[in-house]
């Protein structure tokens, strides 16, 4: 055995070029095929789904927005996305009334409009009126609470209408009497 045995070739830099260019290339063939080769280990990467402009991740051990959702949290996303949502909490005050305010109250009081923020109740007698305008903080907090806030901003509470003598069989027209002494 000679001196020259033990010693080692000097690396030329023509040998390191070759050898950079080859491990990209197959870096590159394995990314195509699907797989990330970095820091000498084989990871599979996510893979484009046709027709999407993002990567699809893979799904974990917990639920992801993959999954059946429920149809209301879809909705209440659809909702959101057209500019629905006021409306949606307007229509949940009026169609779930007794859920939003109490079955008691429900009973003695009907929302009749809803515009701007402002909800017309009409009792079903003046004690009850009056009782909704004493409670009308606590019904503003209820009906946020249910439906979010600025929904609704302020209550018109009116008990029943009196009848009108202004129309009807017995109404007579022009401006009828009046005091006829002096």
């Amino acid at each position: 055995m000679t001196d020259n045995d033990n010693e080692l070739e000097p690396v030329r830099p023509a040998d390191l070029d070759l050898v950079r260019r080859t491990l990209e290339e197959a870096r590159e063939a394995a990314r195509l095929r699907g797989h990330d080769v970095g820091r000498g280990r084989s990871v599979p990467t996510p893979r484009r789904v046709a027709g999407a402009g993002s990567r699809r991740s893979w799904s974990g051990p917990g639920p992801d927005r993959r999954d059946p959702q429920p149809l209301g949290r879809v909705a209440r996303d659809v909702a959101k996305k057209r500019g629905w949502s006021s409306r949606v909490a307007e229509g949940t005050v009026l169609g779930q009334w007794a859920s939003v305010v109490g079955q008691q109250i429900a009973e003695h009081a009907t929302p009749t409009g809803l515009s701007d923020g402002v909800l017309k109740v009409s009792a079903e007698s003046t004690a009850w009126a009056t009782q909704l305008r004493i409670i009308q903080a606590q019904l503003l907090a209820k009906i946020a609470a249910a439906v979010g806030d600025g929904v609704v901003t302020t209550l018109k509470i009116s008990g029943p209408a009196a009848p009108s003598w202004r129309k009807g069989p017995l109404h007579i027209a022009g401006r009828g009497p009046r005091d006829t002494y002096g």
